[in-house]
């Protein structure tokens, strides 16, 4: 079961995954995701359907912040959905957490993830998963290993092909990982990436400005379910990784969160003085050697 606050940080998107799905505006559903929550006595009497959410978007972890992962889950189903469909068919989830996306999203014939991530969480979740029957819809691979160290060695180990087309998710990792970690994690996802090889990311800019480490979503995470998020937070200066990859041959876009509130209609809008200001979700392309 999870146990490190980092670990912990994984059931609370699992219940906002599990809200989400029972919004009147969701954004993405997974069906999976109550059973990660109840599973976990640390998560006992977290909320995991809207009608427990009874302040709505007024509640800033719940509400605001629950929207916030909703929508991220929607935007990474739909970038590795057309990575499918532009026939891609090995899909690499570094941090893989408690994603499901194997299980709940349709895949076509010859699809193959392969999930990294440290042993504690891949045991819980396949656990929970055991319990459920749960029966993935494409073939998978389970990897436990600290993405601070060397992981592509296990990775190809375990089946990855470096000649073969990859869609690359890193989500949810890259806030709490020190600088030099990240450029080697890059370093390392160029160096497997075959010409068409596409790569999401979610990243923050900017250590938190002082007015946003008291906004209400990271005061309400400290006090009602015990989880110190800014303490979590890596805050060495970050590498300039899109440029860098740039620099490599990739094409590079940079979308804030409200980007694609505005393209779908749902989702949390900004506000002042707001925690999720300096958050970028990153998509890439190689297109070159």
């Amino acid at each position: 079961m999870p146990v490190s606050p980092v670990g912990r940080t994984a059931l609370m998107v699992a219940a906002a995954r599990a809200i989400e799905g029972t919004r009147p505006d969701a954004l993405a559903c997974d069906r999976f995701a109550e059973a990660f929550v109840r599973a976990d006595e640390f998560a006992a009497g977290w909320p995991v359907s809207w009608a427990e959410v009874p302040d709505g978007d007024a509640d800033p972890l719940w509400g605001r912040l629950a929207h916030y992962f909703g929508l991220r889950t929607r935007v990474l189903d739909d970038f590795l959905l057309r990575a499918v469909r532009d026939g891609i068919r090995q899909i690499v989830l570094l941090g893989a957490g408690l994603d499901t996306r194997a299980f709940r999203l349709g895949w076509p014939p010859g699809c193959r993830f392969f999930e990294l991530d440290r042993a504690e969480i891949l045991v819980h979740k396949q656990w929970v998963l055991d319990g459920m029957a749960a029966q993935p819809v494409a073939e998978r691979a389970t990897i436990a290993v600290d993405l601070c160290d060397e992981w592509s060695k296990p990775l190809q180990k375990n089946g990855f092909d470096p000649t073969l087309r990859t869609a690359w998710l890193v989500e949810g990792l890259l806030l709490y990982l020190p600088g030099d970690a990240e450029r080697r994690l890059f370093d390392a996802v160029h160096q497997l990436s075959a010409p068409g090889s596409v790569l999401g990311y979610e990243i923050k800019l900017t250590p938190e400005r002082p007015v946003v480490q008291h906004s209400p979503i990271y005061r309400h995470a400290r006090e009602r379910i015990g989880l110190d998020l800014l303490g979590l937070f890596d805050y060495e200066p970050r590498p300039e990784s899109a440029a860098d990859l740039m620099d490599r041959g990739w094409a590079m876009q940079v979308r804030t969160p409200f980007h694609f509130t505005a393209k779908y209609g749902a989702g949390p809008r900004p506000l002042p003085s707001d925690a999720l200001e300096a958050n970028r979700w990153i998509f890439g392309r190689r297109s070159s050697g």
